[in-house]
């Protein structure tokens, strides 16, 4: 069974929210990058630094990372995982870099993609912005800008559509 849990101007909200936290934690958008993890928070890596270009006046660099070659689940998947692009479109040493993710859940997404921005520089700071953080943790991961924490069971499946995508944006779980 199906049950939404956010819609469009939960997600708005939210993100809105998420773009204040990550400007007074950082100061301002001085030495900021964001990064977002190729599918999802790409598209909504996009939408903080419109948000954030609404509050300071000014834009932010804003990149994709595909993580698809670092993941540490290659020689056990029954499929080869979909290559997407990289493009950070911008020097990542000595910078602020916030890694954008819509669900976090073990961790192990994010310490990919912290494997692959080190192999394109090495960044002043790492920060971990996610819409969903889900619990669940295999690695010592921790959100630094959690849209909204949902306690779920293992077995569960939270799901975030967005219109990026052909679909209308809300958060389910299945």
């Amino acid at each position: 069974m199906l049950k939404e849990l956010l819609n469009k101007q939960d997600i708005d909200r939210i993100l809105a929210r998420m773009a204040h936290e990550i400007l007074e934690r950082n100061k301002g958008i001085s030495n900021l990058c964001l990064v977002g993890i190729q599918r999802g928070g790409v598209h909504l890596a996009k939408r903080l630094a419109r948000k954030i270009k609404e509050i300071e006046g000014n834009d932010i660099p804003v990149g994709s990372l595909d993580i698809a070659f670092y993941r540490d689940d290659l020689n056990i998947r029954k499929e080869q995982p979909a290559v997407r692009k990289t493009e950070v479109p911008c020097e990542i040493a000595d910078k602020k870099i916030i890694l954008v993710d819509d669900v976090l859940f073990t961790g192990r997404s994010i310490r990919a993609a912290m494997d692959a921005l080190m192999d394109i520089g090495r960044p002043a700071v790492i920060q971990l912005a996610v819409l969903i953080d889900r619990g669940h943790r295999e690695l010592p991961i921790k959100a630094d800008f959690a849209g909204k924490n949902i306690p779920t069971s293992i077995n569960e499946n939270v799901e975030v559509s967005l219109e990026e995508e052909g679909i209308e944006d809300k958060v389910t779980i299945e």
